[in-house]
């Protein structure tokens, strides 16, 4: 990777796509660009915490980040991610039943419901199926969600199930002010006090030899809970929805230790970026699926001015 971390955070190698994931609405890590009623400018708040997917961002590529995290450019809402954050939703809700109408039919019966919920809170997925009048796309789509749910109740059995979080946020600060954040989608907890790490991907699992980029996020989530809690928990597991296969992996200490000093040194690059304003695009197959092309000099684009002040080097 081209960045001042000189190769001591490289990106996470996977074939996952970005649409393969669901859109994770996180909290803020920086002010957006205008004010709410988009009525002027507002001024740019250097970054303050980190998460597994900007982290993945900055990774992939330093100016897709600066895009995100600092610009705030729009970015339109695609079928896959939005099909993602609806199944995401269907199987956190489904806890709420009891555990015997815990059941396929249970699950497909909520898809409805959430999807109104996610156009009411997320109203830009509307767009989506503008160009479908007879909504014959819009039924694909909710059926090969549908599809997805069903494939969960062949890889686990929500009737043994009891999460002891859904959906959580956590945070932590680290020993060098770090502040590490994100949303854990399920958390189980034994009779033993084991914890379980569980993350749920609509997309299909990688081969083999991407198996370690896929587990950046679920190494990073068992950091904080470490952190947090000064537990090292006992298994992180990756359930893939579209593929029906379940990927887990047992962490030791050294394991966190090791993502700790990779986080650290991947902050210093993007701390040194935020100040000097050098985001280096960093060109990779994944560009096919940017929205930010019309702003990228691969593309033959321009970045907007620049909204934070710059230090001049030494």
């Amino acid at each position: 990777m081209e960045t001042s971390t000189e190769g001591a955070a490289e990106a996470p190698s996977s074939e996952v796509t970005p649409a393969d994931a669901p859109v994770a609405v996180e909290p803020a890590e920086v002010a957006p660009s205008v004010d709410s009623a988009g009525t002027g400018p507002r001024v740019a708040i250097a970054p303050a915490s980190l998460s597994p997917s900007r982290a993945s961002d900055f990774m992939q590529c330093p100016l897709l980040y600066r895009f995100r995290v600092i610009d705030r450019l729009p970015e339109k809402p695609s079928e896959a991610a939005t099909r993602g954050t609806l199944v995401h939703a269907v199987l956190e809700r489904l806890f709420d039943a009891p555990a015997a109408e815990r059941t396929a039919p249970r699950a497909k019966s909520l898809i409805p419901g959430q999807w109104d919920r996610l156009r009411e809170s997320r109203p830009e997925v509307v767009e989506l199926f503008e160009d479908d009048p007879q909504g014959e796309r819009l039924a694909r789509w909710l059926g090969e969600a549908e599809q997805l749910v069903e494939r969960w109740f062949t890889l686990e059995d929500p009737t043994r199930l009891e999460p002891a979080e859904r959906e959580l946020f956590v945070q932590a600060e680290l020993d060098s002010g770090l502040m590490l954040r994100g949303i854990i989608d399920r958390v189980d907890v034994a009779p033993t006090g084991e914890v379980r790490i569980v993350d749920y991907k609509t997309g299909k699992a990688p081969r083999p030899e991407y198996a370690e980029g896929a587990l950046f996020q679920m190494k990073f989530y068992a950091l904080v809970v470490w952190r947090l809690k000064n537990v090292v928990p006992r298994r992180l597991q990756l359930v893939y929805l579209g593929s029906g296969d379940v990927l887990t992996y047992d962490p030791v200490l050294a394991d966190l230790e090791r993502v700790e000093r990779k986080l650290l040194a991947l902050w210093e690059a993007i701390r040194q970026a935020t100040e000097s304003g050098d985001w280096r695009p960093r060109p990779t197959k994944l560009c096919g699926w940017c929205d930010h092309q019309a702003h990228c000099p691969e593309f033959g684009g321009t970045p907007p001015p620049y909204p934070l002040p710059v230090k001049a080097g030494e």
